[in-house]
């Protein structure tokens, strides 16, 4: 009995996050440890958090090249005007959320390219986030740094987070009325316009969605590093884009896989991580990322031929 395309798009990710993991432990033995799973999974959290934010997106058809800067800006507001003036960092945070809102309705009512409006709001954050620190500094705000650094028993707080992290987001956007609809959007969004509901609301509260996922992510980053910089964040456009593809998602056609994505998110985290402690150029670092995400998408691709070979009568 053949596997479904759903399954596959599930079962890949894991594997490939599984033979990562077993190949890091074969050549470090060390690693297999509460402190060696917390170095290799150190940013795991705001990766996961951005990965997700941009799979909100493609969820609907789009693609956000501004994660990357979104998320510094939000880092650069978490450790100044949040550690100083919390409320007046909250004000500016959500009303980065509510603009984030307004491009989703732009961009549908305009009939605009996702991609080409998102590379100009990159600029745009990347230049507030400037403005706010124009220098590496500022300092995480206390329980940002409490919860990013905690030690829970057993697994380490970037594994555990993790897991909640996924859990929370399957619940939202696989068994929630809302997740159905904005993957009914990407899906076929002319269906639940008949059907009665607003595909501008549907699309800005995804984008809306995203926002906050980013400043999470931003958030995270902060407390696990302490300061923050303007370009803090930039490699997250593509780490988050390679984590959905990685994790099952698809460009089109609002599936999207939000387990699958935290997974894709773990295996480039792991991927540098371990590269970075055998002390490989960062150079390097990237391009083992963008080799696993080709083997695993072959491997996928493969998979799915043979599901439909099968299926021939």
């Amino acid at each position: 009995m053949g596997l479904s395309a759903n399954t596959i798009r599930q079962i890949v990710p894991a594997l490939s996050l599984a033979a990562l993991l077993a190949a890091v432990f074969y050549l470090q033995p060390r690693a297999m440890s509460y402190v060696g799973l917390n170095l290799l999974f150190n940013l795991a959290v705001p990766i996961a958090l951005a990965t997700l934010a941009q799979m909100m997106v493609m969820a609907v058809n789009d693609l956000d090249l501004s994660i990357g800067t979104f998320v510094s800006f939000a880092a650069c507001v978490a450790a100044t005007y949040l550690q100083t003036s919390p409320v007046l960092g909250i004000a500016i945070l959500l009303g980065a959320v509510a603009v984030y809102a307004a491009l989703g309705v732009i961009i549908h009512l305009r009939d605009l390219p996702a991609i080409v409006v998102t590379l100009g709001m990159s600029f745009v954050w990347g230049g507030l986030a400037v403005l706010i620190l124009p220098a590496p500094g500022g300092s995480a705000p206390d329980w940002a740094r409490w919860l990013m650094t905690s030690k829970p028993p057993f697994a380490p707080m970037a594994i555990v987070a993790s897991v909640l992290i996924a859990l929370i987001a399957h619940l939202v956007v696989m068994r929630s009325s809302f997740g159905v609809l904005v993957r009914g959007v990407g899906g076929n969004a002319r269906s639940v316009e008949r059907s009665g509901w607003s595909v501008i609301g549907i699309r800005a509260g995804a984008y809306a969605l995203a926002a906050v996922l980013a400043i999470l992510s931003g958030i995270a980053l902060v407390g696990l590093t302490t300061s923050a910089d303007a370009n803090i964040a930039l490699r997250y456009t593509l780490l988050s884009i390679a984590g959905v593809i990685l994790g099952g998602g698809e460009f089109v056609g609002g599936r999207v896989s939000p387990v699958g994505a935290v997974i894709g998110a773990l295996t480039l985290t792991l991927a540098g991580s371990f590269l970075s402690f055998l002390r490989i150029s960062p150079d390097w670092q990237i391009g083992a990322q963008g080799a696993i995400l080709i083997i695993v998408l072959g491997l996928r691709l493969l998979l799915n031929r043979a599901e439909k070979r099968e299926k021939r009568p």
